[in-house]
């Protein structure tokens, strides 16, 4: 791998062939989709093992969501001026590293900074392979490049939990839940293997603005980390404190980017409306992911007495049918245009109310109600995707797929905190799952409202 440098390098759309790098960028997407999820699966035994307090299991989740959502955007600018194809090894690198970390911990505080580094060194990969495929893929190719995106980010996001289940239960070498962290290390050797498969492309007249940086990390901080500590905490006066700060840090941070030549994030971005429209769609669709895995996990594990594993077994049902529409949702979008999106939020709202139904009867009868969700999902977010970065120059593209990751970020972060207060208020968990799939349920009503706003094409 070569050190940073400002060397312009032109690649041509025509030069590249997606089938020769694009399964580089997918297993890397796959290895940091799976890490936000596995974790989940593996606490239990990380208490038991590190004698860890609730306190520090929490900031094992919280450390690694802080980080990324904190370095995507300048990860992305990042890729802009040094050359996407460099900083998205150097991400895989530092990924694969502090996933051995992880891995032999002898202390939850050496996890703890290792998780972080973890998520500093995602932020430098993720928003590296939309800006590779958006300059480095012929535009004809672009939805099905995104496609398959989708379709191993979603992969990532259903199946993490199966897989801890299963690399936990097989205890390989008696490493029990380190194996959930060691596992990358195979992965990311591949990916830096065929490193050099994927095309290079860079803007090297970009300035990183640093005081931007520093701006935008600290607004982002302020608004994630009461948002993931809050309901644990009992909302205490702090994380409003948190909050209040993050609305002033974003805007100072806007203000100063008007007036810089070279700013972190150009703000003509937002005038674009399929961009703006799109990341407010992208907000509203990844606030009702991570929160419905979340309900649902708490609702088969702890009301209906499943272990990890059969819960994850379980998730399989949404996975079948995210599969068997996402590899196809460009071609489905081909027809549909924007409204894509609106049916396949629609089909989620009819998977959720059949789940809603389900509630309270056997396990099995989640079934048709999950499979449909996957259904909706897979027909939804990729084009969803592609229409965010469909017009942005390719200058900027960098940037644009920082902000659009960090959209996806702290999407999940307020969806987690806001239907999570639903579900717990409920007097039983079987009433909080229903009460949360009914918010669920407007989400995605209010996603196929947005879809509207969208440019016609």
């Amino acid at each position: 791998m070569t050190v940073l440098s400002a060397r312009p390098v032109r690649v041509t759309a025509s030069a590249a062939r997606p089938g020769a790098f694009l399964p580089v960028l997918l297993i890397s997407t796959f290895m940091t989709a799976i890490d936000a999820f596995i974790v989940n699966v593996a606490l239990p035994a990380m208490q038991r093992d590190l004698d860890a307090g609730p306190a520090a299991l929490e900031w094992v989740v919280a450390g690694y969501v802080l980080a990324v959502a904190a370095g995507l955007i300048t990860g992305g600018r990042l890729g802009d001026r040094y050359g996407r194809r460099q900083v998205f090894g150097i991400g895989v690198a530092l990924f694969t590293a502090a996933s051995v970390l992880c891995g032999l911990a002898p202390t939850v505080g050496v996890l703890i900074g290792a998780r972080v580094l973890q998520g500093l060194a995602a932020a430098l990969l993720m928003p590296q392979v939309l800006a590779i495929v958006r300059t480095s893929v012929a535009p004809a190719e672009q939805p099905k490049a995104i496609a398959r995106y989708g379709l191993t980010m979603g992969l990532g996001a259903v199946f993490g939990q199966l897989i801890g289940g299963l690399l936990i239960r097989a205890d390989l070498f008696g490493l029990d839940w380190r194996l959930c962290f060691l596992i990358n290390l195979p992965i990311g050797v591949a990916a830096l293997a065929l490193l050099r498969r994927v095309p290079e492309s860079r803007h090297p007249a970009t300035r990183l603005d640093l005081a931007g940086v520093v701006l935008v990390s600290a607004a982002l901080v302020a608004l994630v980390l009461p948002l993931v500590e809050g309901r644990e905490q009992g909302w205490p006066v702090w994380t409003w404190l948190s909050l209040a700060a993050a609305v002033l840090l974003f805007a100072l941070f806007a203000a100063t980017q008007r007036r810089r030549a070279q700013p972190l994030v150009d703000l003509t971005l937002f005038r674009e409306r399929a961009f703006s429209v799109g990341l407010v769609a992208t907000q509203v669709f990844w606030m009702g992911q991570a929160s419905f895995f979340l309900v649902l996990a708490l609702y088969l594990q702890v009301e209906r007495g499943l272990s990890a594993l059969e819960s994850g077994v379980v998730f399989i049902a949404i996975g079948a049918g995210y599969l068997a529409t996402s590899t196809y949702a460009h071609r489905i979008a081909a027809r549909l245009g924007r409204q894509v999106v609106s049916v396949g939020a629609l089909v989620m709202a009819v998977g959720l109310y059949g789940m809603w139904q389900a509630a309270g009867h056997g396990t099995g009868w989640l079934v048709p109600g999950l499979a449909v969700d996957g259904i909706g999902m897979g027909i939804a977010l990729a084009p969803l995707t592609t229409t965010v970065l469909s017009r942005i120059n390719p200058r900027h593209t960098g940037a644009a797929a920082g902000v659009l990751a960090t959209v996806n970020q702290t999407g999940n972060a307020v969806g987690v905190a806001l239907i999570g207060i639903v579900f717990y208020r409920a007097a039983d968990l079987t009433g909080g799952f229903r009460a949360g799939l009914v918010a669920l349920i407007v989400l995605e009503l209010a996603l196929a409202a947005i879809i509207q706003l969208l440019p016609r094409r």
